[in-house]
């Protein structure tokens, strides 16, 4: 790396989060180019050629960036509505606004789900996109796009629907996919933007969007072909008791079960919520290596419940956080998600052992890149890893009397970001994204949300 131009980050308290949680009261971090090349204790190494920028990060917590797991960008611009719902009732409720999305609006709405996470930490971030009408225009382009221009690592989750309300789903009938034109269109979008690599940018997973959306072929043949094509696959799974319970009485087994008969554990397979797990779902996950994001503050916006995230921690699940669509996590921001992932767990049966500070950091942090498939190049701060990493500021009023840095990122205010690098580029300063204009975001966005809801009411 000797001739890569280095930044040198120095006087931090760092949590590494690596396998033996490394952290540095004190200590220094070196990007060479793209990568981390070194971390430590006290000041970086004498000598270092090409250094073209010195960090004096006194005062601030150096952790792995934050990686979501689980996210609807195109709920952005339907915030604040349905907001007394329980899952079903709030899909059934907001479905027919949902199905009149179009370019433009995907476009608006992934620029500011990304804005508002990237100015708040995220490096790494997903989103489950399953709503394609017709005519509608390229929206795996336009998400991809937005999180090419705001330089935030990124996979698309491709989703898919094709179970509707005449097939005893949820959508309504004219905001589905057919079987094969799903199937064409995801195997087309991981052809045309999938990147396996070790630094990429973009990567793309097969992602029916859940059982009482999709039929049992979607779900089989999904499975299939992304192992056919060496990408992973995502779903929700185990939400609601009322998904349980239709399960249980469109295909005679609960969730989990129907998952496994349809090839769907795995370890190339990550689900969103799992709120509703027993023992033996919990195993299965466990000795299946299959992975879950945890939603903690969208699991209580439509009281499906609390997770038992310690119970799959104890067996060896891999778990991630996630932000969920904006629609039943309004705030869109994941730093928020360690402190919500702590205390709601706190009030399950674990009660004050449930989870621990650096526990919930490790789910936003390591836990996710494990879930993604990537935690042999992010998640944690380890030289040769990708410089993908977050500069928190805990000296102001809001954690300056806080001993231990993590447990004041983790229960304190959310602490501000003085800077976020992805793959070695600085993408945040002083809590401002420096690759787009959020003001503009923001006009878009509002102006997108009042053009849907003038067509949705038009309809």
């Amino acid at each position: 790396m000797a001739a890569e131009r280095r930044i040198v980050i120095e006087n931090c308290a760092i949590a590494t989060v690596d396998g033996h949680d490394t952290e540095y009261a004190s200590g220094h971090v070196v990007l060479a180019g793209n990568r981390i090349e070194s971390l430590g204790a006290g000041a970086a190494p004498e000598g270092l050629e090409n250094v073209v920028r010195r960090i004096d990060a006194t005062g601030h917590l150096v952790t792995p960036g934050l990686i979501n797991t689980h996210h609807h960008f195109y709920q952005w611009i339907t915030r604040g509505l349905a907001t007394d719902h329980n899952l079903f009732n709030w899909l059934v409720a907001l479905y027919p606004t949902w199905a009149r999305i179009d370019e433009p609006m995907v476009r608006a709405a992934a620029q500011g789900s990304l804005a508002m996470m990237a100015r708040g930490g995220v490096t790494t971030a997903m989103d489950h996109h399953y709503v394609f009408p017709r005519g509608s225009g390229d929206l795996s382009g336009a998400i991809i796009g937005a999180a090419r221009d705001m330089g935030v690592r990124f996979t698309l989750a491709r989703g898919s629907m094709d179970r509707s309300e005449k097939d005893g789903g949820l959508p309504p009938d004219f905001a589905v996919e057919t079987l094969d034109g799903a199937l064409a269109a995801t195997e087309e979008t991981v052809r045309q933007h999938h990147d396996s690599s070790f630094d990429a940018m973009t990567q793309v997973a097969v992602a029916p969007c859940s059982p009482f959306s999709v039929s049992t072929e979607l779900l089989r043949d999904g499975a299939q072909l992304a192992r056919r094509l060496g990408v992973r696959l995502h779903t929700h799974g185990s939400e609601t008791v009322e998904e349980e319970k239709f399960c249980h009485e469109l295909f005679g087994m609960g969730p989990t079960d129907y998952f496994e008969s349809t090839g769907w554990l795995g370890e190339d397979v990550w689900m969103a919520h799992c709120v509703h797990m027993n023992d033996s779902d919990i195993a299965a996950f466990a000795r299946s290596r299959t992975g879950v994001a945890h939603c903690p503050s969208s699991n209580a916006r439509l009281a499906a419940g609390i997770a038992r995230v310690p119970d799959m921690l104890a067996a060896g699940v891999p778990v991630g956080l996630g932000v969920d669509g904006t629609a039943s996590n309004e705030s869109g921001e994941l730093h928020t998600e360690l402190r919500n992932a702590l205390l709601i767990n706190r009030l399950g049966g674990h009660k004050e052992a449930a989870l621990n500070a650096r526990q919930a950091l490790r789910l936003g942090t390591y836990g996710g890149a494990q879930v993604l498939g990537r935690a042999a190049e992010t998640g944690s701060l380890e030289p040769g890893k990708l410089a993908d990493l977050v500069l928190w500021k805990l000296d102001t009023l809001a954690h300056a009397s806080i001993a231990d840095p993590v447990t004041a990122l983790v229960f304190g205010a959310a602490a501000p970001v003085t800077a976020s690098f992805v793959n070695g580029r600085q993408i945040v300063e002083d809590g401002r994204l420096l690759t787009a204009d959020e003001d503009a975001i923001a006009r878009a966005t509002r102006d997108e949300a009042r053009r849907l809801a003038k067509i949705a009411a038009g309809a």
